[in-house]
């Protein structure tokens, strides 16, 4: 548990700290601003179509696992404990 903790953590700082300095960063010469409006709007598309693509992929999981293992599955048999009626 503690090294999931620890990893979890880990990759937090890993992908927090990047997008808080696009977000609060200051320009280094005069003349290149960044419009924060904008790259705040680019992050939440980028992240927005990672969650609907990875939501799309457990959805899809989901439902053929539902599907595949079902009672009326041809290929569906009952296993050792349910042929003796042991539980």
């Amino acid at each position: 548990m503690a090294r999931a903790i620890v990893l979890m953590s880990v990759l937090t700082v890993l992908l927090v700290l990047p997008v808080i300095q696009l977000v609060f960063a200051e320009p280094t010469e005069a003349g290149q601003y960044i419009n924060r409006k904008a790259e705040i709007w680019n992050l939440f598309f980028k992240m927005m179509t990672i969650a609907f693509t990875v939501g799309a992929v457990v959805s899809g999981t989901l439902i053929w696992v539902v599907w595949r293992f079902r009672e009326s599955h041809p290929k569906a048999k009952p296993t050792k404990y349910e042929e003796k009626g042991e539980w």
